[in-house]
């Protein structure tokens, strides 16, 4: 049975996969059952992943509940806002995608929409690393 007013996204960056459910609200932010304060360490990491609420003026009115896996902060903050984003896309999608107040234009324009497809490069043999050679020893 699928909830009213319930709007979802699913986010990915690195190895993090987020899952966000995005509901009418007050503005609160759970991160697996923790406030998204008390949930990633640094300050900038929340405001990075607020960018598409901050944008679009929706941040007091939608309570949003995060599942993420995987990865670290960092990665996890990617996938997160870009759960937000697919959320907010699905809350707007019947607004005209060329009207100017369209959330879709909105959040093109500021490359919310790209999914970040860099991931970590394999490590190759004889190598340390992916790319990092054994140090040379002349003698």
């Amino acid at each position: 049975m699928v909830k009213k007013n319930v709007y979802t996204g699913t986010g990915r960056r690195k190895e993090a996969v987020a899952r966000v459910m995005m509901t009418p609200g007050k503005g609160n932010i759970k991160v697996n059952g923790l406030d998204v304060n008390e949930y990633l360490p640094y300050e900038t990491l929340v405001m990075d992943l607020t960018q598409p609420l901050d944008i679009t003026n929706t941040k007091n009115i939608f309570d949003i509940e995060v599942d993420v896996k995987g990865g670290g902060f960092s990665g996890q903050t990617g996938a997160i806002r870009l759960g937000i984003t697919r959320a907010l896309l699905d809350y707007d999608k019947n607004t005209d995608v060329n009207s100017e107040n369209s959330f879709r234009r909105i959040l093109k324009i500021a490359g919310f929409i790209t999914r970040d497809a860099r991931i970590k490069e394999r490590k190759k043999p004889g190598l340390k690393k992916a790319r990092r050679a054994p140090q040379f020893s002349k003698r």
